[in-house]
């Protein structure tokens, strides 16, 4: 289905460029759509050491029947984890260059929790983890709450090496929705908060091959614990859960509104 609202853009040079939505999801019902979503299973620290064990139950992962998704992190004891939380990914691959990937997200608070929302190449099966190319779209660690991050991860920039930027707010990130955004060319990735554009990557900022080129699927998890912050203390409310009310992927052309 093609949407018809469209969306004005100047990239870096400046000429006029349109977006169109050509896929989302508004998370509207009481279940997610399994043709739009997978829902991602397992404990076993998802390369990070993460904590939570990830299941496909509606206790950590359901639609409100408000219009919203719900990605639910626990405190219980399941399958050898002592946490579960929820992780999915979009059935279809995007194309990357000429793209604009949008969400509307309401982030939980607290030590320990760890959600994001990201893009991770569809090559992964093949080439492995990092030559697939990965895009943070958003990071967010639940102890330092006016703070977000936007990252690429690709050969020669991954894990502690990669690229990118932490962008610090005068708003508590976690007290309302924001819109979060990346825009891909050939060229370079900019991203966005509420329509704000706050970091742009060039194709020559990073310290090895640009594969940002393919297509990639869209994540959206909260994860408890795991190398990128600290783990969950007495504080850390549970149950906590990220809200997502639409996903959104934009297609660009060169023209006029």
């Amino acid at each position: 289905m093609i949407w018809s609202l469209m969306f004005a853009c100047t990239p870096s040079d400046n000429s006029p460029l349109t977006y169109q939505v050509t896929w989302q999801d508004t998370f509207d019902g009481t279940e997610l759509s399994r043709d739009n979503w997978e829902l991602q299973v397992g404990g076993n620290g998802w390369g990070n050491n993460q904590l939570e064990h990830n299941t496909d139950r509606e206790d950590n992962v359901r639609v409100s029947g408000d219009g919203s998704l719900q990605i639910i992190a626990r405190e219980e004891a399941y399958q050898g984890n002592l946490y579960t939380s929820g992780r999915i990914r979009s059935q279809r691959a995007f194309p990357l260059i000429g793209s604009r990937f949008e969400a509307k997200i309401r982030m939980p608070a607290g030590q320990g929790l760890w959600p994001a929302f990201w893009l991770l190449g569809d090559t992964i099966e093949e080439e492995g983890w990092p030559l697939c190319g990965e895009i943070d779209i958003m990071e967010f660690r639940g102890e330092l709450p006016h703070q977000f991050l936007t990252t690429v991860h690709g050969p020669g920039y991954s894990g502690g090496a990669s690229v990118g930027s932490l962008h610090t707010m005068e708003d508590d990130l976690s007290a309302d929705f924001h819109v979060y955004a990346v825009e891909i060319d050939s060229e370079y990735i900019a991203w966005y908060i509420d329509n704000e554009r706050v970091y742009e990557l060039g194709i020559g900022d990073v310290n090895g091959s640009w594969v940002f080129d393919g297509s990639a699927r869209i994540i959206l998890n909260l994860a408890v614990g795991g190398n990128f912050l600290l783990p969950p203390n007495d504080e850390t409310p549970f149950p906590s859960t990220l809200e997502v009310e639409w996903v959104q992927y934009w297609q660009r052309g060169t023209g006029t509104l």
